[in-house]
């Protein structure tokens, strides 16, 4: 029986998820397999990869052939010869707690300000006392 180290596609339309498995060469993709030895997640940033590097050495010790994307994978992470372990790990995430008190004492450190809201109230009343003075200024004019 000829087998096969080769990615078995998982997910929704659109974002794919792949498993690393151990199959039987004439089985479909997506179809029975022998083991499941890691995952690959190509739409994270960068890619995930998760192999149980002592399984897939002894699959390849005992013949198991690799299909191009997963010798490329092993590759990656040294699990093939002439290759090294280059895998870029992802910068751990914040922590969502820390961040909101952190946004919590930054809203609280903030003077307190007025309302950003304009009042509603119409501002006819100032420029009727520029009317007012102009007609004081006219009479004045005219006494001259």
């Amino acid at each position: 029986m000829a087998v096969k180290i080769r990615l078995k596609r998982m997910g929704k339309i659109r974002t794919p998820f792949y498993r690393i498995v151990v199959a039987d060469s004439r089985t479909k993709r997506d179809g029975r397999v022998i083991e499941e030895i890691g995952t690959y997640n190509p739409k994270t940033e960068p890619s995930t990869i998760h192999v149980d590097s002592e399984r897939a050495q002894y699959w390849l010790g005992v013949g198991a052939q690799p299909t191009e994307a997963v010798a490329a994978i092993l590759k990656l992470t040294g699990d093939i010869e002439g290759g090294k372990n280059t895998l870029k790990q992802p910068e751990p995430k914040r922590d969502k707690a820390e961040a909101f008190d952190e946004a919590l004492k930054e809203l609280h450190a903030e003077p307190k300000k007025s309302a950003t809201t304009k009042s509603s109230k119409p501002k006819a009343q100032e420029p009727a006392a520029d009317e007012a003075k102009a007609d004081e200024e006219t009479p004045a004019a005219e006494a001259e």
